[in-house]
């Protein structure tokens, strides 16, 4: 089972530019809002047509520029999950999911959408139309729609957003369960890295239409290795640095010589530091950088501040550093606190 997609296409000033293959598995594209995630999947689709490359399904080709091959969303069996689900608002809940069933006979039709109607709890809802259900019910009404069709492929753009944010979680679960028996390749967009990362076991990055080669979800968060996948992985802090030894650098901005662990391989490039790496120094520590207090703000369950290295650029990026309340509280604003992080947490990062 694989899904191989080579596509170019542009659009106005904005250029498509994706390459990436999928076996049987649960994969994200991952990226900000308008970096082609979404018209990515319509290429796969066949709702949209790009303008050169090829993508092949199990070796059967569903497009191809060259060959001048470009099947239908009919023939292609690929499920599309909407953002908005796309239920035909004048038909039943039997209805819809019935006209996702292809080359049936009535009886056959039938015992299909029952199986489905079963599967995906909705018994109970048979009559009802998509504005007398809940979103979570008419996300397993699309659901039950897509696999009545027989899919080898599912596309799932931003599941969750059409949601309330108390029912994602659950909700959430449930797609996860009724996936976990697609014997099919599940191609996962979001922008939200935590829902990915929960689902998923591999990851395409996307930046600006581009797509940047596959990696395990877990390699993503410990080893990112440019900025645009740093930031998609949560990472808030980021500075330009020159090479001053195989394991050192030195940040102009902040004007402080740190060591890291990860070769610094590049003349220049930028560091990135997660917030929650940086610690209030009690003893001697590795990588000390003295900072003034800017701004402390009370979050749910931690406290964030923002830092200025007391040597620093009056114009640096500044520092996010998390900590927990009760250490916080020890603090004020304008205080001159001296803080650490490890070399291990250090990122070397590329500029794309």
């Amino acid at each position: 089972m694989s899904l191989l997609v080579d596509i170019h296409k542009k659009l106005g000033d904005f250029s498509l530019d994706i390459s990436f293959e999928a076996d049987r598995e649960i994969l994200a594209l991952l990226g900000a809002s308008g970096c082609g995630k979404s018209m990515t999947l319509k290429c796969i689709a066949g709702i949209e047509t790009p303008d050169r490359g090829k993508i092949i399904l199990n070796g059967r080709v569903l497009f191809d520029s060259e060959k001048h091959i470009n099947l239908t969303p009919q023939k292609r069996r690929i499920g599309y999950l909407f953002q908005q689900y796309a239920l035909f608002p004048n038909m039943t809940v039997e209805q819809n999911i019935a006209a996702g069933i292809r080359d049936a006979s009535r009886s056959e039709k039938k015992a299909l959408v029952t199986e489905k109607i079963q599967i995906f709890r909705l018994e109970g809802l048979e009559k009802k139309r998509p504005h007398q259900l809940s979103g979570g019910q008419q996300q397993r009404v699309a659901l039950a729609r897509i696999l009545a069709s027989n899919p080898q492929v599912i596309l799932l753009d931003e599941p969750f957003s059409a949601l309330d944010s108390y029912l994602k979680w659950q909700l959430e679960m449930e797609l996860s369960d009724m996936l976990e028996a697609f014997p099919g390749i599940v191609i996962w967009v979001s922008h939200d890295r935590s829902e990915v990362y929960r689902n998923c076991g591999r990851v395409c990055i996307m930046d600006n239409g581009t797509s940047f080669p596959i990696t395990s979800m877990k390699e993503l968060f410990k080893n990112p290795v440019t900025v645009s996948a740093a930031t998609l992985s949560g990472c808030k802090n980021y500075a330009a640095a020159i090479r001053t030894g195989t394991h050192s650098l030195f940040v102009p901005d902040w004007n402080i010589s740190l060591q890291c662990e990860e070769p610094a391989d590049l003349e220049t490039f930028q560091i990135g530091i997660r917030a929650h790496y940086f610690h209030i120094a009690e003893k001697s520590e590795p990588n000390l950088i003295p900072c003034r207090i800017l701004r402390s703000t009370e979050d749910v369950f931690s406290t964030i501040w923002m830092l200025l290295p007391t040597d620093a650029r009056p114009d640096a990026p500044q520092i996010r550093m998390e900590l927990d309340k009760s250490t916080a509280q020890r603090y004020h604003v304008n205080d001159i606190v001296t803080i650490w992080v490890a070399p291990k947490d250090i990122l070397i990062l590329r500029n794309r």
